[in-house]
């Protein structure tokens, strides 16, 4: 049966298959219900507006991962180093980052965000370091960037793997002395900012490819905090799905109650867009009201996933049996060259294999392993036809 007002309908309900992948077919006593996921045990911040964009401030602890986190984030609150986030995208890494600046010493300054994927190169080093008088067409006095704005508060620089090369020396610079040029300028700014990173990228591969500076990675790795997938913590989705219908609810007359049949399929769904995907599902249903049409989109996905997983992979062999054969013409036609040539050096030399090994420029032993491994008989007193 489901759990009461202390949690989720968890264990007792649905049993997850190992490594939280899917639900393990068979072990469900009764229908999941929508009802019994309380929002309890959850820190909803209020909204804040972060750029112009509007952040929930949302904090998960349901899941023992996020429990793990929330408690480094607490941590976190007492020191002033540098923040590292990992995770796909879509698993809220925006709202840890606020929430880490929320729990800091910082909380009274600003945070401000930018994504390093959404400008080009030369865009955001302006906005990040401002840009001086002159600095360009139209740039008619000083202009403060994000750095220099969020004195004594917090930077989140998102998508960081994204950021061109040239500039991860400028923030190198920030990291090591707290100071940097205006774009155009020549005066050192100093700074006081906590500098909280993000990324979906795989920084060592980046760094290998050389798209990503090794000294920047060990600048920004001081704590380093990797956000699970939603399909790692399951325990979670209805949950999730309640407090997305509540948020959007003011949108909508009659904010609908998901069926036990739509709260299974969500708990199936792999979610490859994590928790933005629920959220926009939720803002679906509300602003359609109709269950069955988000129903017809989780089976269609479901198969499609289903389909991808067990679709025969090409065949390979045909490709790996040419190959082999082209080996073995190859290897014959090589050892046809050998054999030819070593019986015309055995003929010449009347069979004698020392000097037929001369005339070859071969060793002794060398000439002798040949014959033996190409099946040349050994006629020693042999002369020529």
């Amino acid at each position: 049966m489901c759990m009461g007002n202390d949690g989720w309908c968890g264990e007792e309900l649905i049993k997850l298959a190992p490594g939280g992948d899917s639900l393990a077919p068979g072990y469900v006593e009764s229908s999941p219900s929508f009802d019994d996921a309380p929002l309890r045990g959850y820190s909803p911040e209020p909204s804040r507006t972060v750029d112009g964009g509007s952040l929930s401030g949302l904090i998960s602890a349901q899941s023992p991962r996020m429990r793990e986190i929330e408690e480094t984030v607490k941590q976190l609150g007492f020191s002033d180093v540098p923040v590292l986030l990992l995770g796909e995208t879509g698993v809220g890494k925006e709202v840890l980052a606020w929430r880490i600046h929320a729990c800091s010493r910082r909380a009274g300054g600003p945070f401000l965000k930018l994504n390093c994927a959404a400008f080009p190169s030369d865009l955001v080093e302006s906005e990040l370091f401002g840009c001086a008088r002159g600095a360009f067409t139209g740039a008619f006095e000083n202009r403060p960037g994000k750095f220099e704005m969020a004195h004594n508060g917090t930077v989140l620089l998102d998508e960081i793997g994204d950021m061109d090369v040239s500039l991860q020396a400028k923030l190198l610079q920030v990291l090591q002395d707290g100071e940097f040029l205006r774009l155009g300028g020549n005066e050192r700014v100093k700074v006081n900012v906590l500098i909280i990173a993000a990324t979906h990228c795989d920084l060592q591969q980046a760094i290998s490819d050389g798209r990503f500076r090794k000294d920047l990675f060990y600048r920004l790795n001081v704590v380093n905090i990797h956000i699970p997938a939603l399909r790692e913590r399951r325990e979670e989705i209805l949950w999730l799905a309640k407090h997305f219908l509540s948020k959007h609810a003011a949108t909508s007359a009659n904010p609908p109650t998901p069926s036990p049949a739509l709260c299974r399929a969500l708990l199936e769904h792999h979610w490859p867009g994590n928790i933005r995907e629920l959220e926009n599902m939720m803002r679906r249903l509300l602003a359609l009201g109709r269950e069955d049409l988000l129903m017809r989109e989780l089976d269609s996905q479901a198969v499609h996933r289903h389909t991808a997983n067990t679709r025969p992979q090409p065949e390979p062999l045909l490709e790996s049996r040419e190959d082999l054969s082209l080996l073995k013409k190859g290897n014959l036609a090589k050892n046809q060259v050998e054999t030819e040539a070593i019986l015309t050096a055995l003929k010449t030399t009347h069979w004698n294999r020392k000097q037929a090994a001369v005339l070859l420029g071969a060793d002794y032993k060398t000439l002798l392993y040949k014959m033996k491994k190409l099946g040349i008989p050994n006629r020693r007193f042999s002369r020529i036809a």
